[in-house]
């Protein structure tokens, strides 16, 4: 019988702290949601490897040093509503659930979305909802948000979803440029969202959020 809390406790041991994420809110997040109970059955042993672990579909969820990297770059309050987009099978969510005051997360697989719904269901994570529908849509009828997050990568984020933001909000994305990726922050302020970076990491881009393709004739 496997020790998933055990593995839990390694996992922040190994590959949360080191890389300097030290915020109690994290932490504690990462130690009480049971990684194990949002991801393929066939997969559950390998739930906490430190590396993106396939979810079928093209989809990853992401490593967990890599999470808990940008959840600390949000620094996320307990009176803010997030969006966290690309959910996949609602891990993600369920960590956030326990920072935010609420989480609205959209994922447009069906069959991921209704495990999710479930998982969370199950976990507790009462302040968060699932919203069926195209990555790149976001959520407009549940925003604005303080917090957008983007569970994968994007060669660009569209307006649309920058709009879903507040005026003073923050987002975070992974820009992919071939095998290699920056998770950069926004910071929206007069309307304009600017960028900078903070750490290196990989994933594949997410459903929709490949740059337009042009065509020259």
């Amino acid at each position: 019988m496997t020790d998933f809390s055990k593995r839990r406790t390694m996992m922040v041991d190994t590959q949360v702290r080191p890389s300097d994420v030290t915020k109690f809110p994290i932490i504690d997040a990462m130690l009480s949601v049971a990684r194990e109970d949002f991801v393929p059955a066939t997969q559950r042993e390998a739930a906490y490897v430190g590396e993106n672990l396939n979810l079928g579909q093209g989809r990853v969820l992401l490593e967990p040093r890599s999470l808990a990297k940008i959840l600390d770059v949000l620094a996320i309050g307990g009176d803010e509503l997030v969006l966290d987009v690309g959910c996949a099978m609602g891990y993600s969510t369920a960590v956030i659930a326990r920072m935010a005051q609420a989480v609205v997360a959209v994922e447009e697989d069906e069959s991921m979305a209704r495990e999710a719904q479930d998982a969370l269901v199950a976990a507790g994570a009462d302040n968060a909802v699932v919203h069926t529908g195209a990555l790149v849509d976001g959520a407009p009828q549940h925003g604005p948000y303080d917090v957008i997050v983007l569970q994968g990568g994007v060669a660009e984020v569209p307006a649309s979803l920058l709009e879903q933001l507040k005026e003073g909000g923050r987002i975070a994305a992974m820009f992919m440029s071939g095998p290699l990726g920056e998770v950069r922050v926004g910071h929206k302020r007069a309307g304009q969202v600017s960028w900078r970076l903070a750490f290196n990491a990989t994933a594949p881009i997410l459903p929709g959020f490949d740059k337009e393709k042009t065509f020259s004739f």
